[in-house]
């Protein structure tokens, strides 16, 4: 959820800037403030709809194949980001001449473009891996739920009169979500008393064997 809505401010921020930079002499192109251009739509706008859309996403949404298409768009669209302005000269495009003198022109390129579109696929791959991989946790609870549903009491109840299966819980059974012990583990070591007694008892079975001549 974090990460969403920090991707969906940094979406606010890409969309906006080169509408409002101007006021503060910080953009490119001309000083003219909400100048709308068909570059600014391709290189600014519809890759912030994109990261925002995809912030949105992970925000509200609960299913993990959809969050993950969530975090994929928001990657989609801050990648373009990146590489938007080196590929715009294609097609004879571009935001335009960055306003300013040097530092200024280098604050502008990482405030609009490279620097931003790095951070929002920073953001975005962070939750796609959280949601790639099962958390100890999520497991646990799912065999609650399942171990908690109707179904499973009534198998549970028949499987023990009928003396098929056990009475330990899957978790138990897997190994897997579980942090308890194996079995073998969990049985008592002998004790002193035991182990003398056993070494005792071989010492009088090799003492009372024949020997051979």
């Amino acid at each position: 959820m974090i990460n969403g809505l920090l991707l969906m401010l940094l979406a606010v921020w890409g969309g906006f800037i080169p509408f409002v930079g101007p006021y503060f002499s910080f953009g490119f192109g001309s000083n003219a403030t909400w100048d709308y251009t068909s570059d600014r739509l391709v290189l600014s706008i519809l890759p912030a709809i994109a990261v925002g859309l995809g912030g949105l996403i992970l925000m509200i949404s609960a299913n993990r194949p959809v969050a993950m298409f969530g975090s994929w768009l928001a990657i989609a669209g801050g990648l373009w980001f990146v590489v938007g302005t080196t590929i715009a000269p294609l097609w004879s495009g571009g935001p335009g001449k960055a306003l300013g003198g040097q530092t200024r022109q280098i604050a502008e390129h990482l405030s609009f473009y490279q620097g931003l579109g790095a951070i929002m696929v920073l953001l975005a791959a962070m939750a796609l891996g959280r949601f790639l991989v099962v958390g100890v946790r999520e497991v646990r609870r799912a065999e609650a739920d399942r171990a908690a549903a109707p179904g499973a009491a009534g198998t549970a109840g028949t499987a023990g009169r009928s003396g098929r299966g056990t009475a330990a819980p899957e978790a138990d059974r897997t190994g897997r979500g579980s942090t308890a012990a194996p079995e073998w583990e969990r049985q008592a070591a002998p004790r002193r008393e035991d182990e003398r007694s056993s070494n005792a008892e071989g010492q009088q079975w090799h003492a009372d064997m024949p020997r051979r001549r």
